[in-house]
């Protein structure tokens, strides 16, 4: 089973023109639980974002978001995948790119798939892969203050 996701990611030469920085296919893929592996695409630090780094921002290390920034990652879920209950500090911007998958609330589920798009917003959720195929969700996960209820603030977790 591959997963190959070609990114290209443009810059400035010295002359202030648009170039190439990087052509390539991710290299950096981690598996985070049995039936799932994810690459991240590109990443930031800080607000307002700066698009002068040198570096190349998919190879700094992160875990599922970045405190002061946003990730932006492809993930593949296989059918069977193992359950991860969790919530983040995030506003996550999600796309199905292929196949379909089952996202799980609190006390409720809802079915997306290839096409459909998901604004995630600090709940505990769920990824269920019911189905016969992988599914592939591209993900910008955006830094946000923790989710509040009932005066309560919710916490991250998972």
């Amino acid at each position: 089973m591959t997963f190959n996701v070609r990114r290209v990611v443009t810059g400035h030469d010295a002359d202030g023109k648009a170039i190439v920085v990087h052509d390539d296919i991710s290299d950096n893929v981690v598996t985070g639980r049995p039936g799932q592996k994810g690459t991240v695409i590109w990443q930031t630090s800080q607000f307002p974002s700066d698009n002068n780094l040198a570096s190349d921002a998919a190879k700094i290390p992160v875990k599922t978001v970045n405190p002061n920034g946003t990730v932006f990652r492809f993930v593949e879920f296989q059918p069977g995948v193992a359950r991860r209950e969790h919530r983040t500090d995030s506003v996550d911007y999600a796309v199905v790119l292929s196949g379909e998958i089952v996202m799980e609330l609190d006390d409720s589920e809802v079915q997306v798939r290839a096409g459909d798009c998901i604004v995630q917003r600090g709940t505990i959720h769920n990824w269920v892969n019911k189905g016969p195929e992988p599914c592939v969700i591209a993900f910008v996960l955006v830094a946000a203050e923790p989710a509040v209820a009932g005066g309560e603030e919710l916490a991250a977790r998972g």
